[in-house]
């Protein structure tokens, strides 16, 4: 039964798994030193040099658990120590250098960085290299390469560096909480801070005491995850832990899909707000454009406002794919509507540190958001939202959108925007690849997962989202 991606992922889980099972019964240490007997590694080592590195570690995995370091406002954290095994990277010369006499690389390297042997074979010299990358841009044989970390290829907005003892280091200034390191740092030196505790807490306390009801709140990328089972069995699995009941989110989208859909014809030029980590690539990087970001919260905090409004005293916890989500939470403008956030990596330790099996158990049903709503959780699916809002509304506005796919789409549809050439009234920032379903929290990553998305919308295609909507006007 394959439930991860990669072994990085699985090594993860286990350790989310055994502190919660610890945290059900409160047995938790109250530090990360004390860690749990059965995710301990014997006297052999199994990954790393020795097995006392493999226990420091094990020792930091434990602590980010249990809520990282609470110094450090970023809910991505780099375990400093495990962080050891890349190559410093940087431009090389290859085996593929036949010792040319052209030695164009030399000639275009205006730094000087660039020898050669006594058999014409080219050097660079490190401290002299600017990293440009003009001498492999003229090599005839590409015997010059680019040999990055996965960390820095995977981020694309420049956040990664190399510190003194070669470990990576974060820039909060420039970080937006994707989570693309994580997901593709071979060594899960690279993690998200969990918070499962928190939803433990949660639950436990509610548990005692029946003045307040916990809503999960389920991300509609959770109809492509969780491959082994089916949907209605993980909306069962999450009421045996204790939830009151389960909420789409996507209800949240449509909601957001009507209200977003009438301010873009208000304002004639507008930016989504439903991704996070868009949304803060903005502020950081093109704060001219922060004006015209939607006003409306995202889906997962709309339904959370309608929940605490209507169901009070309440608490609500978002499930899904998204790491930016853990930062979104802690926002002044989302805190008073949702308690915690966790990942479908989470979800899936969480079951089973109550053994919880989710294939045994009956199915049940979710069913309150429209196709449109559901559709948020891949790119384009917002743009087709919004146009059908208009279209319902029967607004007199022409939606051009422009869909980005990928924080580096972002980027070229702003800097067009900001230099007055996109041709384009509505952007719809998707930070990840192909959108929600491209989440680091996701258990599993693919083209499948979009058209797993694409079929569930389709349970609810005879919906509108004015019906959507409608159902909790009534309420």
């Amino acid at each position: 039964m394959r439930k991860f991606d990669t072994k990085v992922q699985y090594l993860k889980y286990k350790v989310l798994r055994e502190v919660a099972r610890e945290a059900w019964a409160d047995r938790l240490p109250d530090t990360a030193i004390d860690i749990p007997k059965t995710i301990v590694p014997g006297k052999v080592p199994t990954m790393r040099c020795c097995v006392y590195k493999e226990r420091a570690i094990l020792a930091e995995r434990v602590k980010i658990a249990m809520g990282g370091d609470t110094e450090n406002p970023n809910v991505i954290e780099v375990i400093d120590i495990a962080c050891d095994e890349c190559p410093m990277g940087g431009y090389e010369v290859t085996n593929s250098c036949r010792g040319c006499l052209a030695h164009r690389c030399e000639d275009v390297c205006r730094f000087g960085a660039i020898t050669f042997d006594h058999n014409h074979v080219a050097h660079i010299d490190k401290t002299k290299c600017k990293e440009c990358g003009c001498c492999a841009k003229v090599c005839p044989y590409s015997a010059i390469h680019n040999y990055k970390r996965p960390c820095e290829t995977a981020c694309k907005v420049k956040a990664i560096s190399m510190g003194e003892e070669k470990e990576a280091c974060i820039d909060n200034s420039k970080c937006i909480a994707c989570g693309a390191c994580v997901y593709q740092c071979p060594f899960g030196a690279i993690t998200d801070k969990s918070f499962i505790l928190n939803v433990i807490d949660l639950i436990k306390k509610s548990e005692k005491n029946t003045k307040f009801k916990v809503f999960a709140i389920v991300a509609p990328s959770i109809s492509s995850q969780f491959t082994y089972a089916k949907l209605g069995q993980v909306i069962s699995g999450l009421k045996k832990l204790g939830f009151y009941t389960v909420i789409e989110a996507a209800l949240g989208a449509d909601m957001v899909a009507q209200a977003e859909s009438k301010e873009l014809a208000e304002k004639g030029f507008l930016t989504s707000s439903c991704c996070p980590a868009f949304v803060d690539y903005i502020n950081k990087n093109f704060p001219d454009l922060k004006p015209f970001v939607s006003h409306n919260l995202s889906p997962m905090a709309t339904i959370a406002k309608y929940i605490k409004e209507h169901e009070a005293p309440c608490k609500t916890v978002f499930i899904g794919p998204c790491t930016a989500k853990k930062a979104e939470v802690r926002k002044e403008s989302v805190k008073p509507y949702v308690d915690e956030a966790m990942t479908f990596e989470e979800l899936q330790a969480l079951f089973d540190s109550k053994d919880i099996d989710i294939t045994a158990l009956p199915e049940d049903v979710l069913d309150n958001a429209s196709y449109f709503g559901r559709i948020f959780a891949r790119c384009g699916g917002l743009s087709d939202a919004v146009k059908e809002g208009i279209k319902e509304q029967n607004l007199d506005f022409e939606v051009k959108p422009y869909s980005c796919d990928g924080i580096e789409a972002c980027r070229m549809a702003l800097l067009m925007k900001s230099k007055g050439r996109l041709d384009a009234n509505f952007i719809e920032g998707m930070a990840c690849i192909g959108g929600c379903i491209g989440g680091a929290g996701c258990l599993t990553h693919g083209e499948k997962n979009k058209a797993e998305v694409d079929k569930y919308g389709m349970q609810a295609y005879e919906k509108t989202i004015a019906d959507a909507v409608s159902v909790l006007k009534k309420d």
